[in-house]
């Protein structure tokens, strides 16, 4: 709704407008990457980069037709006429001499470029000469590369026919050799180099020759009876180069000052004929005194870069390679007149490095001074740098990107072109794969030999990055000892926390599944180094030591027990409470990994598996799903190693099922649970998002086949009370044995859930001096309680893992007892370790068979529920209820592992593939997803903190936006409100209406029913949209709150099982709602039709949730580390019904059962918080409010149970007379915004009819309870209405409701709400309307 908003705002922002600055200030709930993208990694790239074939010239071929002295017939030449070959004049000597000096002279020059290669002369051939030396030289070369190189200086051009011409034996005659011969003696791969005229002739040729042979093989392969397949098939010409003079229309350049053989020395000598051109060009007369002879002279040696010589060739060779990879890879897209501009712009930097160095040649050579080095390579490096400060975000890369591969190992220039690189390698993985392709590679890893600690924090950031990229390169690193380098710099306390953890990132890249890299690493005392660092101040640091760890010991058994010597996994432990969720995510996978080794098991790695499990479990419960997530994987790892001990619990729940009747939830008195949509216009729910599959979503996820038509049955009856002790389950049988690798589940979602419901976890952290068996029992209970979580993703991991075991326990079960019924509850001695129990005692005991009823069948028959399914798959209809989800959509008449009468066990393969396939299926890609935080940029601004950017100016109108609703409504405050009674929304929701919010600054609310949301625009009258909150039918919601709301909102939502879940895209016509997080606040909740639910207040300013209902603490969860902060005792045996807070005094007030309003100071011990007790009231107390100043005082209202109007206003307490009035009270609730803009306290009632009496067991409307059971049992009658009072007691206004011609009949009000800033009044009914009510019009 926000985006369409921007596109169209509801008010017109002028520039007198300023945001408010406390938006800006306000931190932001769930909004981090975490909730923000899916844990998973990046998609891998393909090594492009790696030449998969790195050939050597190994042979060449140099063929010289110069015939010294007689020049060719169809070639006219000028005079005088360019004579030199390989810089000799033949003329000057004898021809046969001349011949071989240029055949030595040209063999020279190659060997300065490939000195291992084997060359071969063939000077004046014939056809025969040349077809035996080139069949030697590829018969040798073998798979290698040979070049051929042709020089046809002496001979006729080539024909259009595809030929080259060489002599006969007495030089008589010019004798045709046909390219397509060539070809077939030279195979494949090669290179040719053709130096004559025409040469693009040959080119032509070799390509069509080349086509034929295709064409050949082709034929040949599809026809073996063809004559061509009889043939020895030709070799393919796809692996071969050609480097020709000209093209196939021109003549060879005649200029006498150039060689004869311009195209070879261009290749051979390129320096030296670099220096003649530019001497021959007009610029030369700038540099006065600089000849062709002085430029013989020009001294040093071309491999030293130090002197003038060595220079010139190193920029001349940078400059070659920068125009090869800007021109050559793309050179279908760079033709033309860019390619030409871009050489020509490349060759002007050239131009002036030579100026350069030739205006100091007679000085250096006549005086003797010293060389004054060019400035070009610091000159492209700024080039580099300015590319990389101003350039836009889709632009060509850089073409100075080899020119930094060049410096890289220069003294000079490597600091900076360091720092460059790791800047143009932070703009992301595209860049990163650009740098290897350039060659990068091989000179930072040899770099890493360097001891110079300068560069340290350079060399890390710039392998974290690569490693980011292509993980593969653990292996090079690894083989070049390049691993010693970053254990030494992790060790190094030195090195900034940002620049270890890089190194903690490669490390941890490096011993990733590779049994190489863990070895080397565990020798060069990878553990010791990292258990020194699990406490360091950094998170990140924390959280890739952690992972580092995980991964070293993984499948790694020695790594392991090193470990275990160094007390790893209790160093560990500290890391399961850290205030960062991802770090504990990282532990919980180090401890997974820890105890998921294959080897054998000794007593005392037994001992430390059991001890690891237990402190792992009491994350059960943790805020975070991620974390959650990661515990299941870590446990599924226990289920591995210790299958048939689980196999043994499953099985001890099956016996148990002969014999205990399952319990069901507590029915109302008198009478069934009221089905919540029982409307005629029921519509379909929006389809939900949440990363994964949402199980309360209509479709059947995982259903048995033969479970798909089957619907659930209901029926009012017997009820059976539950009891924290028992262990229980429904049954959810499928009537074919599933087995988890085609994912049928023998386990249902309502099985577990039960299963859960009726455990006892307070025992989880009361075992010591548990039976190794007890051990079991409980992680099997604590993956119960996982695959009943309210995150999806959660649940689907647990159910896969208890599923695994459901299965292979049922197939590998006999006819008798495998397990006796006490086996579980016998005490053995604990199992000693070196330092002790980390397990504290907190209460509760481990269960015995005496408490523990596990029946895993249901067998209380259901009341018929009539409506048909709107099923979302089409093979998927009348599965059970519509809106339910589908673990409710079983029968309950069968056993749990009741395989049925055509199943039949297989023994053969029951244990094949079985702990792949949990490991395979069991899995998060929690270290893939935060290895992408080093893929990508780090040093670019956020985009958030981008003043320019998209989000930031979004941001910007939504506060202005605020701004703009806060002063028009503190206008028509201050105009003073006489009536609210004008009616401006009516409109029928689609399920109950039990709890309702406005939205505060867009005109949207919040419409729940039991289990759905419904969003509605009061100001248009439309249904925005309208979802399914995943809570299972059994429970109801009771409670909501925007989370920051001043900016991107999100919607949270309280169950009366203790569950919590926040959502994101709700009333988003582009997006479908998605679920950001969800976890249990409150464990101990069992859901009733009598009580209040779950309360929470919620506390923008700090990312405070207070949380509490029917239990007896209040517990603060902390959204921003994801955990619980707080639990403080409220002292009453009844339950919580309303929460305030005020995070500037610390302060929570607390609204009980028994009437009574309690006051906690959270900074305070426990024993002391409590600070004070009013008992001003007798009865439920609806609402207690704080208010938020620091002269405020508590406004309360309660439940008179009174059938008369005027109690109302009489309930309505200040427990200190305040000094001005300073408070509205919304429906039960508290309108904090008009607190000093409207003189008045405003209450809204209800009244019931003349006849009605009041429930003695009351739940107040405002925390609504099952629509079936209302507080006043009346029909709508022209007695309802909703009551306004001023704080003094005197009435404002009703709003009536009548039963004539322009009124409307509404049952009873089942919830109220005000806007947080506007004057408005929302009113939900029992008979589904939702209404909204403001001040008259002309105030408005």
């Amino acid at each position: 709704m926000e985006a369409e908003m921007l596109q169209s705002p509801l008010l017109g922002l002028g520039e007198e407008d300023e945001s408010d600055l406390t938006d800006w200030n306000l931190p932001l709930a769930f909004m981090k990457k975490r909730h923000c993208e899916k844990i998973e990694g990046s998609k891998s790239l393909a090594q492009s980069w790696r030449m998969k074939d790195r050939m050597k010239t190994v042979s060449v071929a140099l063929v010289l037709c110069l015939n010294v002295g007689v020049d060719p017939p169809d070639v006219v030449k000028t005079t005088p006429c360019a004579r030199l070959e390989c810089w000799i004049d033949p003329l000057s000597m004898g021809p046969q001499k001349a011949l071989e000096t240029i055949g030595a002279n040209l063999q020279k020059q190659y060997e300065n470029w490939q000195p291992r290669a084997r060359y071969k002369q063939s000077l004046d051939p014939t056809v025969d000469e040349v077809k035996k030396l080139c069949t030697s030289l590829r018969r040798n070369a073998k798979e290698e590369r040979v070049l051929f190189h042709y020089n046809g200086h002496g001979v006729p051009r080539p024909t259009v026919n595809g030929e080259i011409w060489v002599f006969n034996k007495n030089y008589t005659q010019y004798i045709p050799l046909s390219i397509y011969d060539l070809q077939t003696w030279m195979g494949s791969p090669s290179i040719f180099v053709y130096d004559c005229s025409n040469a693009g002739l040959i080119v032509k040729s070799f390509k069509q020759f080349a086509l034929q042979r295709e064409q050949e093989l082709e034929v040949a392969a599809i026809n073996p009876n063809h004559p061509l397949a009889q043939m020895p098939l030709p070799p393919s010409m796809k692996n071969c180069i050609q480097l020709a003079a000209c093209e196939a229309n021109e003549l060879l350049p005649m200029i006498p000052d150039l060689p004869a053989d311009l195209f070879t020395s261009c290749l051979t000598t390129p320096i030296k004929i670099a220096l003649r051109w530019f001497c021959m060009q007009k610029s030369v007369r700038l540099v006065p005194g600089v000849t062709l002879d002085l430029i013989e002279k020009i001294p040093g040696r071309l491999n030293d870069r130090r002197t003038p010589l060595g220079e010139l060739n190193w920029i001349f060779t940078a400059i070659t390679d920068t125009i090869a990879w800007n021109v050559l890879p793309r050179g279908e897209a760079r033709q033309g007149r860019g390619m030409r501009s871009h050489i020509h712009i490349t060759l002007q930097a050239w131009d002036l490095a030579v100026d350069i160095c030739l205006s100091q040649l007679p000085t250096i050579i006549e005086e003797g001074t010293a060389f004054r080095h060019s400035p070009f390579f610091a000159e492209q490096l700024t080039a580099f740098q300015v590319w990389l400060t101003m350039g836009v975000e889709n632009r060509n890369p850089p073409e100075q990107l080899p020119i930094v591969l060049d410096v890289l190992l220069s003294q000079v220039h490597r600091l900076r072109a360091l720092d460059l690189l790791g800047r143009f390698l932070d703009l992301g993985p595209w860049a990163v794969s650009l740098a290897l392709s350039v060659g990068i590679f091989p000179y930072v890893l040899k770099l890493l030999q360097s001891s110079a600690r300068e560069l340290r924090p350079l060399l890390v950031f710039i392998w974290a990055k690569i490693l980011a990229v292509d993980s593969s390169c653990q292996a090079d690193l690894v083989k070049d000892n390049g691993h010693k380098y970053f254990l030494s710099v992790l060790a190094d306390p030195y090195m900034p926390a940002e620049h270890r953890t890089m190194t903690a990132f490669i490390l941890a890249v490096i011993v990733n599944n590779y049994n190489t890299g863990q070895e080397a690493c565990l020798q060069g005392n990878l553990i010791a180094i990292c258990l020194e660092q699990l406490n360091d101040p950094h998170p990140l640091l924390r959280q890739w030591v952690a992972i580092c760890l995980g991964r070293i010991w993984q499948n790694f058994d020695s790594a392991r027990w090193c470990g275990v010597r160094d007390s790893a996994h209790e160093k560990l432990y500290s890391l399961l409470s850290d205030p960062i969720p991802e770090v504990r995510c990282a532990a919980v996978f180090a401890l997974g990994t820890f105890v998921g080794n294959s080897a054998e098991r000794t007593d005392h790695s037994t001992t430390i598996d059991h001890n690891v499990a237990m402190m792992l479990a009491q994350l059960i419960n943790d805020g975070s799903p991620m974390v959650r997530k990661e515990l299941v994987v870590a446990l599924s790892h226990l289920v591995v190693q210790y299958e048939s001990n689980f196999c043994t619990v499953a099985l001890q729940f099956i016996e148990e099922e002969k014999n205990y009747p399952l319990p069901s939830p507590a029915a109302p008195e008198g009478g069934s649970l009221t089905p919540v949509r029982d409307g005629p216009c029921t519509p379909r729910l929006r389809s939900v998002s949440s990363y994964g599959n949402i199980r309360a979503v209509t479709t059947a996820r995982n259903l048995n086949k033969s479970l798909q038509n089957l619907s659930l049955n209901e029926e009012s009856g017997s009820s059976v009370a539950f009891s924290p002790g028992n262990l229980s389950t429904s049954s959810s049988a499928s009537s074919t044995l599933g087995s988890p690798e085609n994912e049928e589940y023998i386990l249902s979602f309502e099985t577990i859930d039960k299963m859960r419901r009726v455990s006892s976890y307070s025992s989880l952290n009361s075992l010591i001096g548990v039976s190794f068996n007890s051990v079991y029992t409980q992680i099997w209970r604590v993956l119960l309680h996982l695959a009943a979580d309210p995150y999806p993703d959660v649940s689907d991991l647990a159910m896969k893992v208890l599923n695994s075991i459901a299965y292979k326990a049922t197939v590998n079960a006999r006819p008798q007892r495998i397990l006796d019924t006490s086996s579980l509850t016998q005490s053995a001695p604990a199992s000693p370790t070196n330092k002790g129990m980390h397990i504290h005692q907190v209460g509760g005991s481990p269960p015995t068979t005496s408490t523990s009823s596990s029946s895993l069948t249901n067998e209380v028959p259901k009341q018929p529920v009539s409506r048909d399914l709107a099923s979302v798959r089409p093979n998927v209809t009348n599965v059970g209820v519509q809106y339910t989800p589908h673990s409710h959509q079983f029968p309950r008449t069968r056993k749990m592992f009741d395989k049925g009468p055509e199943q039949t066990a297989d023994d053969a393969d029951d244990a094949v593939g079985h702990k792949s396939f949990i490991s395979a299926a069991v899995q998060t890609g929690f270290c893939d997803w935060s290895a992408k935080y080093f893929a990508q940029p780090v040093m670019k601004i956020p985009e958030e903190h981008d003043l320019e950017s998209q989000i930031r100016k979004e941001r910007e109108w939504r506060f202005l936006r605020n701004a703009r609703v806060r002063k028009q409504a503190q206008k028509i405050i201050q105009k003073g409100i006489s009536r609210l009674d004008d009616q401006i929304f009516l409109n029928r929701n689609p399920g109950v209406p039990s709890v309702v919010k406005f939205h505060p600054f867009t005109p949207c609310i919040a419409v729940a029913d039991k289990d759905s949301i419904c969003f509605w625009d009061w100001e248009k009258g439309e249904k925005l949209d309208y979802f399914h909150n995943g809570n299972p039918r059994y429970t109801r919601i009771t409670a909501m709150e925007y989370l920051n709301g001043q900016d991107c909102s999100l919607l949270l939502t309280a169950t009366d099982d203790g569950a919590i879940r926040v959502w994101k895209n709700f009333a988003d016509l582009e997006k479908n709602p998605e679920m950001v997080t969800a976890w249990q606040g409150l464990s101990d909740m069992l859901p009733t039709t009598r009580g209040a639910g779950m309360v929470v207040d919620w506390e923008q300013e700090t990312g405070l949730l207070m949380t509490s209902g029917d239990v007896r603490i209040i517990r603060i969860w902390d959204t921003d580390r994801e955990m619980k902060v707080q639990d403080i005792p409220t002292g009453a045996d009844s339950c919580v019904t309303s929460l305030s807070c005020d995070s500037q005094r610390s302060l929570i007030v607390a609204g009980l059962g028994d009437g009574s309003i309690r006051v906690f100071d959270r900074r305070m011990a426990l024993s002391e918080c409590r600070v004070m007790t009013y008992r001003e009231h007798t009865a439920w107390v609806v609402k207690a409010y704080l208010q938020k100043h620091p002269e405020g005082n508590i406004m309360s209202v309660r439940y008179t149970g009174s059938c008369s109007h005027q109690p109302f206003p009489t309930a309505l307490k200040p427990l200190k007379h305040p000094p001005t009035p300073s408070l509205l009270l919304s429906g039960w609730f508290c309108h904090q915004s008009l607190l000093s803009h409207f003189g008045t306290w405003l209450l809204s009632g209800l009244a019931p009819s003349s006849g009605g009496g009041c429930s003695s067991n009351p739940v107040p409307p405002s925390i609504p309870s099952d629509p079936s059971f209302h507080p006043f049992p009346s029909s709508g009658s022209m007695n309802q209405f909703t009551a306004i009072y001023n704080g003094n007691g005197e009435l404002i206004n009703n709003i009536k409701y009548y039963d004539g011609f322009m009124g409307q009949r509404v049952g009873a009000i089942s919830c109220l709400a005000f806007h947080p800033h506007w004057p408005h009044l929302a009113v939900g009914s029992n008979d589904f309307y939702i209404s909204v009510y403001s001040v008259e019009k002309r105030i408005r």
